[in-house]
């Protein structure tokens, strides 16, 4: 196994795998304004067809595999597909990220099924903000999702806020407060230029840690599972951990290790760009599994040195909520 490199030599080892655009939210940084109607069913990959691209990733060493939406849980049979591709020898990391709303009935089968670990979105402890945030009453089925994924041991469940300025920035020292209180793993990620978000509720990960350190000093810590773009602390003697995610203010595309299939099957080199290669059409023409490879490594070839959002160039064609993040 050589493994896969972009045209900067950025060894690719990870691969987010969205499953379907269809989520049971509605949060407004996620999903456009404008109307919009999900793909028709036969758009989105089957799971076999997902399990061959993965496969072919990590012929080429994809280690890391994350499955994301939309909202995952909500595809039919989505243990199926978990199972499946825990089978695959050289993934030696699967994870799912997920609002939590279908976690509590689903946790122990996808433990059973070979998950790992799960990251689950919660904007805020206040449950009537949270419905603001999200459109639906949802803060007692998440809390209950995470507390089942605790319990089966998808560890570490890791917690992600997107800190909005006027909306919850004022929730960020509460919820670290519960990686000292509680041992919980929160991330705090900035807000990007995606749904119905303004620019004006952009608020960088620097202050957010000006305000954290009313808790105490932040230690950098390398403890914490993963091979995202995190960079992670802890307050002295506290059991959880801070992530710092700031594809904005300090971006990481130096380091990035990343490719994104959608859930139409298309292979996206940065998710900050429009550039993407179509994998459904050679694989319903029955193209073999070696030249999947050979159009996996086209897409790496095109993969950019940087997003350009600093210079005010975004993306014109990405969708949070059909790419996961």
């Amino acid at each position: 196994m050589t493994g896969v490199y972009d045209s900067f030599q950025r060894p690719l080892k990870y691969l987010r795998v969205s499953v379907t655009d269809r989520c049971n939210l509605h949060c407004f940084y996620c999903v456009p304004q404008a109307h919009f109607t999900s793909w028709p069913q036969e758009n989105f990959l089957s799971y076999e067809e997902i399990v061959t691209i993965v496969r072919a990733c990590a012929n080429l060493g994809i280690t890391k595999v994350r499955l994301t939406g939309g909202e995952p849980l909500v595809r039919a049979g989505i243990t199926k597909l978990v199972a499946q591709i825990a089978q695959i020898e050289t993934v030696d990391d699967l994870a799912l990220t997920t609002n939590g709303l279908l976690l509590a009935s689903l946790a122990s089968e996808l433990k059973t099924s070979g998950l790992k670990r799960v990251n689950v979105s919660l904007d805020s402890l206040r449950p009537e903000r949270l419905h603001r945030i999200t459109g639906q009453n949802c803060f007692r089925r998440v809390m209950a999702g995470i507390e089942a994924a605790k319990k089966v041991g998808l560890d570490p469940v890791k917690i992600n806020m997107v800190v909005m300025r006027g909306i919850n920035d004022d929730e960020v020292v509460d919820l670290a407060r519960l990686t000292i209180t509680e041992g919980w793993h929160v991330r705090f990620i900035e807000l990007m230029p995606f749904g119905q978000a303004e620019a004006s509720q952009f608020i960088s990960l620097e202050e957010i840690r000006q305000r954290l350190s009313a808790l105490g000093e932040l230690e950098a810590v390398f403890d914490v599972q993963g091979d995202g773009p995190a960079r992670y602390f802890r307050f002295p003697g506290a059991k959880g951990s801070i992530g710092l995610i700031t594809p904005i203010s300090q971006d990481f595309c130096a380091q990035c290790n990343r490719l994104r299939l959608t859930a139409d099957g298309r292979l996206k080199p940065c998710l900050m760009g429009d550039e993407e290669v179509d994998l459904r059409t050679p694989l319903r023409s029955g193209a073999s599994l070696e030249e999947i490879e050979g159009i996996i490594q086209e897409a790496a070839a095109i993969k950019p040195q940087s997003h350009c959002l600093a210079q005010g160039v975004t993306p014109t064609e990405t969708a949070m909520f059909r790419m996961g993040g």
